[in-house]
């Protein structure tokens, strides 16, 4: 495996980042999950734009777009699989132990890993803790994921692959890797981005080519609701067949058949929407 280390591709065992690395010591970094079939990145433009805005968000260094796509495509050439997760990391770079930044300039690093097709249905739990709608972080893309680990570890120990989050005035928000859409009387919503939610790339997707209603949802809509399903990099569209300890029997219901359907006709008509 070879990956892409400030500036030139590396073997696995020669990748080195400086465990002075802000990124490392205070989760000063963004990021990007690509989804990469036969060494072909999809939405890669959507997913540079969101890591330019993520780095402005944190005050970082603008990314130079050019050689990011250089990096991912030199990582991708030398790493062919037929699915792989191509993962691009921008940091803060080596600093002072603390949160004040260095001077020595941001640090720049894509990986490539094998990935597998994911179930067309799953099960998700809800978590007692909250998104804050309202924080320094909300809508950026940051390496600063401990929270997602802790919900995640939470939901494999409950036979769930995502766990999903309220925010902090009791609206439903999203999961640790992923955003929620439901149907309400054969109606298919998704919560606002003012939610506290990521802008997903595959959301925002969704939303486009399925015509679904950006809607403030309550928490509780997943006791309710007629379908559910999840979108991500990863996922693609993936349904829902238990929420807690409720079935939704026949998962994919229609309006997710049919949203998964026209996901897979676009995605596969056009690698970079």
């Amino acid at each position: 495996m070879r990956m892409w280390v400030d500036g030139a591709l590396k073997d696995a065992d020669e990748a080195r980042v400086s465990v002075l690395d802000h990124g490392l010591t205070v989760g000063d970094g963004v990021f990007e999950t690509v989804r990469a079939v036969d060494g072909r990145p999809f939405a890669l433009t959507r997913h540079l734009d969101r890591l330019a805005r993520s780095a402005r968000g944190l005050g970082l260094a603008e990314p130079d777009l050019d050689e990011v796509r250089r990096a991912c495509a030199a990582v991708l050439d030398a790493n062919p699989m037929p699915l792989g997760r191509l993962r691009i990391t921008y940091t803060g770079g080596v600093s002072p132990l603390g949160s004040d930044r260095g001077d020595a300039g941001p640090g720049l690093f894509v990986a490539l890993g094998e990935a597998t097709r994911r179930p067309h249905s799953t099960a998700v739990i809800t978590v007692p803790w909250t998104r804050n709608e309202r924080g320094a972080l909300v809508g950026l893309k940051t390496t600063s994921y401990a929270e997602n680990v802790v919900a995640l570890a939470r939901a494999h120990e409950h036979g769930a692959s995502e766990a999903l989050f309220a925010n902090t005035v009791g609206r439903l928000c999203e999961g640790t890797g992923s955003n929620v859409f439901v149907v309400l009387d054969g109606q298919l919503h998704t919560p606002p981005v003012a939610s506290g939610c990521l802008a997903g790339i595959t959301r925002a997707l969704a939303v486009e080519w399925t015509g679904a209603h950006e809607t403030d949802l309550p928490f509780d809509v997943l006791e309710r609701a007629e379908e559910v399903f999840l979108t991500s990099t990863l996922r693609d569209v993936q349904a829902v067949h238990r929420v807690d300890g409720r079935e939704l029997p026949g998962a994919p219901g229609p309006v997710t058949a049919k949203a998964m359907r026209i996901f897979d006709e676009q995605a596969g008509s056009d690698l970079d929407p």
